[in-house]
Formats: C-alpha cells, structure tokens, sequence
C-alpha cells in the first residue's frame, strides 16, 4: 500500500526590511498560509538595451547591454471562509496588508520602510527570493447577510530586492570609494540611496553629485556618480 503524502501548501513570508543596504531581512513577522495553492505563478524578468542609430548605416546597430532588471512574481491568493470556521476573509487580508506599510521598528528608527516578502512553495527555488510587495489588490465576491466578506481574491506582485552590497567600488572593493552607476529603466533616486546607503532620504547627496534637478527624470544608459558613504552622512 502506497503511502499517502501530504500536500505541500504555499506561504507568504513577511520579514522586517534590512537594518542597512545589503544586509539580510530581519526577524519573521507572520506567515501567511495559503487556504489554496495557486493555479498559476507567473515570473517575468526584464533587461535593458541601447543602440547607436547611424543615419548612415544600412542596417540596425548592435544593441548595447545595459542592464537587467528584477524577477517579479504574480500570484492569485484565494480566500473562503464559507470553507472554514472563520467569520470572515478580512483577518487574512489585513495579514497581506502588513506589508504594504512601513514597520513599527522602521518607523521608530526614522528610515521607514515596509516588509521584505519571500513566496516558499515546497522546493521551488525560481520562484522563491527576498522582495517586496509592489502591489497587492483584493477583489470580494460573497458576502453575508451583515455586508462581511466571505470570499476574496488577492493579486499580488512581489519585486526581487537588491541584495548589493552599498558603495562597492568594482576596482578597489572599499566602501569609501565613489564610483558610477549605470542607470538602469525603473531606477530612481531614492531606490538608489537605499541600496547604497540604506536612507533613501539621502537621493539628495546623489543629486547634487550630478547637477540633477528633478530626481525623476533618469534617463536609462545615462552614468552616475555615486558619492562615497561619508559624504552621504
């Protein structure tokens, strides 16, 4: 007689962000248990290229690599408390919720920032890495007779974070070096400071390293000087 094995259900990790750039997440705040294991995970992964157009060349230049840009994971979450003993879907959407928001630690350290995320599905390793939520939204579908949701679904887009390690210089490896950042489609200024000095209220020391009037506007391909970690302080 076959042995009956049990069916490995998927999880939302929800972890504190890193005390600093580079670092690992911190402590685990919850765990979000799947009520129902995806149909479908979708992973997509962009990268970014540049060409040269010649006005005398007759045929297209050869593309320049840039840069590639981070795995983002969708998910469908289902949720029926028609299914269980709850009265209602609302206690595990505020769960997801959590990671929308700044943390308490963050906040009483002023560097606020929301949770770090991990999707663990068994063994699954494509799919599973540190991020953020990029996005989440929740569609009701029943309701009791009180107007209370019974069932939901939640989208959900987790965004690979960046585990570089901050002011790395590619030549001399020290942390005091300034060196330059290639830009990259998605970049802003404030990701930028977070992943080199773990403030993302310090964009303004790249800015004026760069003459860089509105810290919207990068242009992909464009150079940055990256200003060593003292002169951010």
């Amino acid at each position: 007689m076959a042995r009956k094995t049990s069916l490995t259900r998927a999880q939302l990790v929800i972890m504190e962000p890193p005390a600093q750039a580079g670092a690992k997440p911190g402590a685990k705040l919850a765990t979000v248990k799947f009520q129902f294991n995806p149909s479908t995970v979708a992973l997509t992964k962009s990268t970014e290229w540049r060409r040269n157009p010649s006005r005398t060349a007759g045929e297209t230049s050869t593309p320049e690599f840039v840069g590639s840009g981070p795995r983002t994971l969708s998910v469908d979450v289902f949720l029926d408390a028609t299914a269980t003993h709850d009265n209602s879907v609302e206690t595990r959407v505020e769960q997801l919720l959590l990671a929308c928001v700044p943390t308490k630690k963050s906040l009483a350290a002023k560097k606020p920032a929301s949770p770090w995320v991990r999707f663990e599905w068994g063994t699954s390793k494509t799919t599973s890495f540190d991020g953020v939520l990029s996005n989440l939204s929740v569609d009701y579908s029943l309701f009791d007779v009180d107007g209370r949701p019974l069932r939901a679904t939640c989208s959900l887009s987790v965004e690979e974070a960046g585990d570089d390690t901050p002011g790395q210089n590619p030549t001399s490896g020290s942390r005091e070096a300034r060196r330059v950042h290639r830009v990259v489609a998605g970049d802003s200024l404030p990701q930028l400071a977070w992943r080199e000095y773990g403030d993302a209220t310090a964009w303004r020391v790249i800015a004026e390293a760069n003459d860089i009037d509105d810290p919207m506007l990068l242009v992909p391909g464009d150079e940055l000087l990256v200003p060593a970690v003292e002169e951010a302080r």
